[in-house]
């Protein structure tokens, strides 16, 4: 087992510039590697990188649990950031380890790439077998300590059966503190690590604080696993300082596996059928799990994963599954007289109008495309896939006649509706309306053609968009207003959109056209600013717009061109001082500093005159801006689904949970 990482120089020819002796040679030991680059190993130091350490630990449970020997998985964040993950599997080996000489503990804990899931018969799955281990957090933490329970050495019995052997270890930074001790006695195997991020890895920079660990992205993240492994538990609690509005505990227990996970995803759609498909069946060493049921929408949600990891790019099991799925339609059709001899075949975007699905596989030897694990490059999950699926859709076809009717009308229907909206989308091309020739009226356009420095501010009406055109800076800063709310493109297809002035007012502004026509290359800014009312209006206008971006705009959210101004809420001047404030806890804070002063409540933009809207919220130098990542679009989206849709049960169980968090209604 290697214990140092060598840095490699090129040879130095001569000539000027410099020497090139032994003192130029960097050895890196242990874990030193991943504190000189820990981007490597966790993608960022910023927020996601920070909840990869949870996901890492979490994950070595998980393989437990997908081992068969775990059925409790506890996640409990605590207060001064840190975190504990405690699991009832086999708990880590104490013993001495041939290569190392060390505990087996210590050699996990300390070393890169040692563990169980490297060879033998430890774990025939891993969703680690790619990723960083518990070693990286250990080495990102400025404090950890690593509990196990093991059966006593020379015991007879199991622990359920009398008493185990209680061993720990503490670390600093990833080096060893102390040993690795005995330290009691105890009645339940299992492995319990608790740690705390290191300030000097993950201190923002301007506050000098590590960011609070966001506890609704852990629990989207643990109810997703705990769907994933079907039969265990995943509790989680915070026992942080305690938001009396919020629930602080929650347990996960799905005996549905995948079909529950898609019974969730499918919460406030109408569904198209009845029964959800699920199936489960081995094909080549490959397990493979699917289910999937089609709704009343015309947006598909497909998730595709690994080992339990999650591939946003699919990979190989997405197209065997694609490919099955299409084919599989088509047969039925043909055979069922579903479609005419004259007929065109199904497409693939017409098979999964509609459709939630889920793929989930285990195979021993994952191999991704990146760390960030966004794609499987297995080419043997692609044959697995297809042959698993295709047999058992066909059999579910075959044995519910009713639901496979349910399901070729909605298919059939939308390569009829995806037939006239190419037709209405051409005649609209033709015309040109979305050349990019004609700039809409509304956009007071920048003086800058170069987009890298461009930015537009789409406003929320005309009174805004006046004091905005007053405000901006006409160099490099362009103003749309937009007058109400625009078009819900989640009910509405392509044709139509190109209808609503609103959206093709934006479409052309933007000069990009849009959907298969969307060409980067003629974008004319790069920064897409969304400035809305603090009110439920401009809460509502965002997610509209947000909606748009996610399904028609997506790359602009992956490049990070879209952002979301954040307006003061209150002008808070005593005397001569003024200080603009964006929530209410600040306003609390900022009241109690001045005693006694004179507060302004703005209700819209259009109450800021020309130099406070600048000053505020759009000047370079002062303003404060939200980038908008796939998280956010993909909330927006959900919510706008929950709050908007045709099912009314979510929508009154979401105004039911949340009623007591608002503190503050504008009517």
């Amino acid at each position: 087992m290697p214990k140092k990482t060598k840095k490699i120089a090129p040879k130095n020819e001569g000539g000027k510039g410099g020497s090139y002796t032994a003192k130029d040679i960097f050895v890196l030991e242990g874990l030193e590697p991943v504190r000189k680059r820990p981007g490597m190993y966790i993608g960022s130091t910023g927020a996601e990188g920070l909840h990869h350490l949870i996901w890492e630990v979490v994950d070595n449970s998980i393989d437990e649990a997908m081992a068969g020997y775990a059925k409790n998985i506890i996640v409990t964040l605590l207060p001064n950031h840190r975190v504990r993950v405690t699991d009832d599997g086999r708990g880590i080996p104490i013993e001495v380890h041939k290569q190392t000489k060390k505990s087996a503990l210590e050699t996990v804990m300390t070393m890169l790439h040692a563990g169980a899931k490297f060879g033998g018969e430890g774990y025939k799955v891993s969703g680690g077998l790619h990723g960083v281990g518990v070693s990286v957090v250990n080495a990102l933490s400025s404090w950890m300590r690593a509990e196990v329970c093991r059966p006593a050495r020379n015991a007879t019995h199991s622990v359920a059966g009398g008493e185990g052997e209680h061993w720990a270890q503490e670390y600093q930074r990833g080096k060893p503190k102390t040993k690795v001790q005995k330290v009691g006695k105890c009645r339940k195997l299992g492995t319990s690590i608790t740690f705390e991020p290191d300030p000097e890895i993950f201190a923002d920079s301007k506050t000098g604080n590590i960011p609070e660990f966001d506890w609704k992205k852990i629990l989207e993240r643990l109810r997703q696993q705990a769907y994933l492994t079907k039969g265990i538990k995943i509790s989680i609690s915070d026992e942080r300082e305690k938001n009396e509005a919020e629930q602080n505990s929650y347990s996960f227990y799905f005996e549905g596996g995948v079909a529950s996970y898609v019974k969730y995803l499918n919460e406030g759609f109408t569904p198209k059928h009845d029964t959800i498909f699920y199936t489960q069946k081995e094909s080549e060493e490959i397990l493979v799990e699917i289910a999937l049921q089609y709704v009343d929408d015309l947006q598909t949600r497909e998730l595709a994963f690994a080992n339990n990891i999650l591939n946003p790019e699919g990979g190989m099991h997405s197209t065997g599954f694609r490919t099955a799925l299409t084919r599989s339609l088509n047969s039925y059709a043909r055979k069922n007289s579903y479609l005419k001899e004259s007929e065109e075949n199904l497409t693939g975007e017409d098979a999964r109008e509609g459709l939630t699905s889920i793929i989930s596989i285990k195979l021993k030897n994952p191999q991704f495309e990146g760390q960030t694990k966004a794609k499987l490059g297995n080419p043997e999950a692609r044959t697995a896939v297809d042959d698993v699926f295709a047999k058992s859709f066909d059999a579910f076809l075959e044995e519910r006649p009713q639901d496979a009717r349910a399901i070729l009308e909605k298919v059939i229907l939308a390569l009829k509706a995806r037939k006239a909206a190419k037709a209405a989308k051409d005649t609209i091309l033709r015309k040109g309306a979305l050349d990019g020739l004609a700039l809409p009226g509304k956009l007071a356009d920048c003086q800058s053609k170069n987009p890298a420095e461009s930015e537009i501010f789409i406003v929320e009406g005309d009174s805004a968009g006046g004091s905005a055109k007053q405000a901006r800076d006409r160099r490099f800063q362009a103003i749309l207003p937009l007058r109400g709310k625009i078009l819900n493109v989640e009910k509405a297809r392509l044709d139509r959109m190109l209808t609503s002035d609103q959206i093709k007012t934006l479409v052309i502004a933007l000069g990009a056209a849009i959907a298969e026509s969307f060409d980067l290359s003629k974008l004319r800014y790069h920064r897409i600013v969304i400035m809305t009312d603090a009110d439920v209006d401009g809460a509502h206008i965002r997610t509209l717009l947000l909606t748009l971006f996610y399904r028609y705009y997506l790359p602009l959210i992956q490049k990070g061109y879209i952002y979301i101004a954040q307006p003061p809420l209150y002008k808070i001047q005593k005397g001569k001082e003024i200080k603009y404030v964006y929530s209410e806890e600040e306003k609390n804070k900022t009241v109690k500093y001045f005693d006694n002063p004179n507060i302004q409540r703005y209700k819209g933009l259009g109450e800021m005159n020309a130099d406070e809207l600048g000053e505020t919220t759009m000047d370079p130098a002062k303003r404060v801006l939200r980038q908008v990542t796939i998280d956010d679009a993909k909330g927006a989206d959900h919510i706008f689904d929950v709050l908007m849709g045709d099912d009314v049960a979510p929508r009154k169980l979401f105004i039911q949970t949340h009623a007591k968090a608002v503190k503050n209604l504008d009517i």
